[in-house]
């Protein structure tokens, strides 16, 4: 009997693969190894020969191309395996709330997944959905993503379906930025991919914020401040100086779709040293290097007014809009929507207010935008999601291998 794919989402949620920002290696924590393993070993069972672990918990494998479709596009898929470190992802227990009506649900430690807050939740009525007890994540995001993929593996082996080469890779530490530094291209071997890392079953995501940080180190001059006039510069001052000349308006909590923001991550010091860090994000590259300039216009007024050194300002790009790499390849899209709408579904193509592995892999040659799995209300105890929506993902994934065996 073949096990569908929330089958699988129950396993995997059980082995405990929080990445950690502050680790220093690769992968941030052993337990991504657990996880790596036991996904290579199932993927053996089904009949992929050559699924392995690399040194850094890269885990790859591929079904080769069905005789007579040898010469047909080499197409992957890739999900991650850990979960965000913005909530427990310990002994994890999933619930299955079968036959949902669509109100809310009571979980545990008095949270309550509201069918007010989530509006959502009223289309999903009829369907098992799949939560945590409450006091953690799920770990839907991303290991649904690894589950759908696997359940297509199965299917595509089991059918005798016709396709091309069909690569798969699982990462580790997508959710700290990590997920796609190691992967082997060439190891990988796909000519193009797609992310199963989104929301919603009938999400197709091809854009992207451009995004950069920045940190502003500040020089104070601490004396007694009995005799501060004229001399003192109090760093956490200019700190709050820093913050107030941002553009108020434009912070995560004021912006939507494609409105970009500058969004202060942390501020620390004394009158002596002072820090401030932020993110600054914008889905347009012209407008994007518009904030670049804000952020260093502001360097440049507090010097001249308090003295050159007192601040000083570091900006490291983080990710670019894949849209740049996606666009001379429009069939990835053009399938993707196709393959939807055999599933059933209305492609809902909405601009990423984040970044992905596929926005890295894209500017790193393999264009690759991203599917969705099915979930909601990632990175916290409210994520849910349904074993229907992870079926009708499956279905994508079967559908997008089928176009391009057919091209």
């Amino acid at each position: 009997m073949k096990v569908r794919a929330y089958e699988r989402l129950l396993r995997y949620v059980k082995v405990q693969t929080t990445s950690d920002d502050e680790s220093g290696t690769l992968p941030s924590t052993q337990g991504q190894f657990d996880l790596a393993y036991m996904l290579a070993e199932e993927m053996r069972e089904m009949g992929i020969c050559d699924a392995r672990v690399d040194e850094n918990c890269y885990v790859y494998g591929s079904i080769p191309a069905a005789e007579g479709y040898e010469q047909r596009t080499c197409i992957g898929f890739i999900s991650h395996m850990d979960t965000s470190p913005d909530a427990s992802g310990k002994d994890v227990q999933p619930v299955l709330w079968k036959d949902y009506d669509g109100t809310d649900i009571v979980l545990k430690n008095g949270r309550i997944l509201s069918a007010d807050l989530f509006p959502h939740l009223k289309t999903l009525k009829g369907r098992t959905l799949i939560t945590s007890d409450g006091t953690t994540l799920l770990g839907a995001d991303d290991k649904a993503g690894i589950a759908e993929i696997m359940t297509m593996a199965e299917k595509v082996i089991s059918s005798g379906m016709p396709h091309g080469r069909i690569a798969i890779a699982f990462t580790p530490d997508e959710e700290i930025g990590h997920g796609a530094d190691a992967l082997d291209l060439n190891a990988f071997g796909a000519e193009y991919a797609y992310t199963v890392d989104g929301g919603a079953e009938d999400e197709l995501e091809y854009e992207n914020f451009n995004a950069a940080g920045a940190v502003y180190r500040i020089h104070g001059v601490s004396v007694h401040p009995g005799d501060a006039k004229g001399v003192m510069i109090n760093a956490a001052l200019v700190a709050n100086e820093i913050v107030s000349m941002l553009p108020s308006a434009e912070t995560p909590s004021h912006t939507e779709g494609r409105e970009g923001f500058y969004h202060v991550t942390g501020i620390s010091g004394d009158v002596e040293q002072a820090e401030v860090s932020l993110i600054i994000r914008d889905h347009s590259e012209d407008i994007f290097k518009a904030r670049i300039e804000t952020v260093k216009m502001i360097e440049k007024v507090l010097n001249e007014r308090y003295g050159d050194g007192t601040v000083i300002l570091e900006v490291h790009e983080q990710y670019r809009n894949m849209i740049e790499k996606i666009r001379p390849h429009m069939h990835l899209i053009e399938n993707a929507r196709s393959a939807m709408r055999d599933a059933g579904l209305i492609p809902k193509e909405i601009p990423v207010r984040g970044g992905t592995d596929g926005a890295r892999l894209s500017w790193r040659g393999l264009p690759c935008p991203n599917l969705g799995t099915g979930g909601y209300a990632f990175h916290g105890p409210y994520e849910h999601i349904t074993a229907e929506g992870m079926d009708r993902a499956v279905d994508v994934i079967l559908g997008i291998v089928k176009r391009y065996a057919e091209s």
